[in-house]
């Protein structure tokens, strides 16, 4: 029966019921057929995030830390991020060819934690040279020392006393007298001396009246608010874990000697005499290179002003170290490069080297391709310093604003080794990185930028097989337990293979895989904002997981957790080749389980081949197995599978035939 009120012929508006009915049903059936393919692809993509979705594993501290806000899971710094930061005045004496440094240093320091302090940990890294001190290896007599003397301590102006703890050697713990309140300072100065070591290292005598002094300093170690105090021991392999502090460093010589150094030079006018000092400044400008001192002006005493003693004074802010060469027999060449386009700012590029060094005459030139190249191509941030100097050393070792070099006969070493050393710019000075616990996360990224950058420069062919023989082959090749070992193990509890491979070569490939995964575009879209958002603070691994995941849209966490969590490996295999009349459909195993990409090489009947590149977007949905079709309209006799840097474990089961 008809409703109440309604009749097949009565209106209410002018329309008539029925009819109207009929519209908004049809109309109503347009929309669901409309919403429905949206409804269904929905449903598509929440069941693909549910299947790929997998939260990465965090040991407690780490997620204690997204707990209290100080981290947060877009990647940004947390809203109660928070770190501590120092003011150092340091004054250092070196009188070569005399092996006693000393020093004294004021520290003004903030504690921006929300906690009280009641104990500082002091960081005396030359203890490293004590005779006892644990060490990953052993030490020849002219690398031993009686390590760092402390004399005076004052704190808050009054004098304490030190109490050396002779069982502990890298890492002191230093009671304060008074408790440092949250966010007040302390002002600690120390007085001390060590002889430097006649064995070079990271840092010791490079001859005789040649010193690098690195690490030469008591500092306060990084309080951080997800692992606390850094009480890990240097142990002579791994590296280290700084604050970002503010530094004015003066470093006391004898006249005729020259000092290079991190952060910016005080009054050069009263340290070089006229003809010198004229060369350096003009080197700040210029694109060619300068010879600022010959060894006619070494041979002559022209370089520095005749004082019995020179005050060579630097000062950087906001910069997790500092370090320093000196010589009276060094050569000094300088030249400059624009490293930022929108403001034509340049940075200094220097090299101090012997004359006996002839790779050294081209290192300004190799610096200035560096820092033009890393500043306009990967990671495409402008060097963030006034300057670089390359320091002709045996270390082969990174500083801010320094780089401690070898000298090779081959100069694509040399060339190579300033570009790796040079690259760590970003990695991990103007971001805080822990190199000690990461350190993947950032000699991982200093090996990608030097492959990226050889690539450029070498042609990708000869810079590939130069990155798969130095940082690929020995984990590849020679398998081994500790080789497998997850790449987010701590480094501080690995040693050897293990450790070396984790740190460059497979981070490397991880960085590169996702490189490819994305696409050049995003993938430096991500790596900049992770610089951006980080530069000056100290991330760790799931800031940087976290932000590639937010930046790019896309949950990666299927593929870091293959390849930073898991002990996979680059192992793939042509299972089964099913011909189609259009192609082929290739299906590949992943034996290893990591998500690399890959590449089929086809070859036709009429004996031409084809390259099919597949990123690592192919074991998303399975990281077991993969189904490839490759289309062409010739028939396809043999197959082929090349990982070219994703070296494949086994290449035995690379390779299919068709029968005849």
């Amino acid at each position: 029966m008809p409703q109440a009120g309604i009749t097949g012929t009565a209106t209410k508006t002018g329309y008539c019921y029925p009819a109207f009915l009929d519209i908004l049903h049809t109309f109503l059936h347009q929309i669901r057929l409309m919403i429905r393919p949206f409804i269904i692809a929905c449903l598509i993509l929440a069941f693909q995030f549910s299947v790929t979705a997998q939260p990465l594993y965090m040991p407690r501290n780490v997620s204690a830390a997204f707990q209290k806000g100080t981290r947060s899971p877009d990647g940004l710094p947390g809203k109660n991020y928070w770190q501590n930061h120092g003011r150092y005045t340091i004054v250092v004496t070196a009188l070569p060819p005399d092996r006693t440094i000393r020093g004294e240093e004021s520290i003004t320091y903030v504690n921006n934690s929300p906690n009280t302090l009641r104990v500082a940990l002091i960081k005396l890294f030359l203890n490293i040279h004590k005779p006892g001190a644990p060490r990953d290896d052993g030490a020849v007599a002219d690398y031993l020392t009686t390590g760092v003397h402390i004399d005076e301590v004052t704190f808050n102006g009054k004098a304490v006393e030190w109490q050396d703890n002779p069982s502990l050697f890298t890492t002191q713990p230093f009671p304060l007298p008074e408790p440092l309140a949250s966010h007040d300072s302390m002002a600690v100065s120390f007085k001390w001396h060590y002889e430097i070591s006649l064995l070079s290292n990271r840092e010791g005598m490079i001859d005789s009246t040649t010193y690098f002094l690195a690490y030469f300093y008591p500092r306060i170690a990084v309080l951080d608010d997800v692992s606390g105090w850094d009480d890990m021991n240097f142990m002579d392999s791994h590296e280290f874990y700084s604050d970002f502090n503010d530094y004015t460093v003066t470093v006391r010589v004898p006249k005729n000697y020259v000092v290079w150094g991190t952060g910016t030079l005080q009054q050069p006018g009263q340290l070089l005499q006229p003809g010198i000092l004229k060369r350096f400044n003009q080197s700040f400008t210029s694109d060619q290179t300068i010879r600022v001192v010959t060894e006619e002006d070494l041979a002559g005493q022209k370089v520095t002003l005749q004082n019995e003693i020179n005050s060579w004074q630097f000062k950087a802010t906001n910069i997790p170290d500092m370090a320093f060469g000196l010589s009276d027999h060094y050569l000094w060449d300088a030249a400059s490069v624009v490293v930022d386009d929108a403001t034509r700012r340049r940075a200094s590029v220097q090299a101090a080297y012997s004359a006996a060094a002839a790779d050294y005459r081209n290192m300004v030139s190799y610096g200035r391709h560096s820092l033009d190249w890393l500043s306009h191509n990967w990671p495409g941030i402008p060097y963030p310093y006034e300057k670089t100097t390359i320091f002709q050393g045996f270390a082969g070792m990174e500083y801010p604003m320094m780089a401690n070099d070898e000298s090779y006969k081959d100069t694509l070493i040399s060339r190579f080794v300033a570009e790796h050393e040079i690259a760590h710019t970003y990695m991990p000075f103007y971001m805080g990185i822990n190199e000690t616990r990461y350190g993947f996360m950032d000699e991982g990224w200093a090996t990608t930028f030097e492959l990226l950058i050889g690539a450029a420069d070498l042609g990708l062919e000869q810079a590939e097989t130069f990155y798969k023989q130095f940082r690929v082959e020995d984990w590849i090749k020679y398998p081994s337990a500790d080789g497998d070992i997850p790449i987010i193990t701590p480094g501080d509890a690995l040693n050897g293979h293990g450790l070396f491979s984790n740190e460059y070569g497979k981070a490397s490939l991880g960085y590169l895989a996702m490189k490819d995964l994305l696409g050049d575009a995003l993938f430096k879209k991500c790596l900049q904002a992770y610089l951006d958002r980080w530069h000056g603070k100290h991330p760790i691994p799931w800031d940087f997981f976290n932000t590639f995941n937010n930046v790019s849209e896309k949950d990666l966490n299927w593929f870091w957790n293959s390849w930073f969590f898991m002990p996979d490996y680059i192992d793939f295999a042509i299972q089964k080749v099913e011909q189609t009349r259009s192609g082929v459909i290739v299906t590949i195993g992943n034996v290893g389980g990591m998500p690399a990409p890959v590449t089929i090489i086809a070859t036709f009947s009429d004996g031409s081949t084809e390259r099919f590149h597949q990123t690592p977007a192919i074991w998303q949905a399975d990281q077991k197995q993969a189904a490839v079709t490759l289309r062409s309209k010739k028939k396809i006799t043999a197959l082929k599978l090349d990982g070219g840097i994703w070296m494949d474990a086994d290449t035995s089961n690379d390779e299919w035939r068709a029968e005849k």
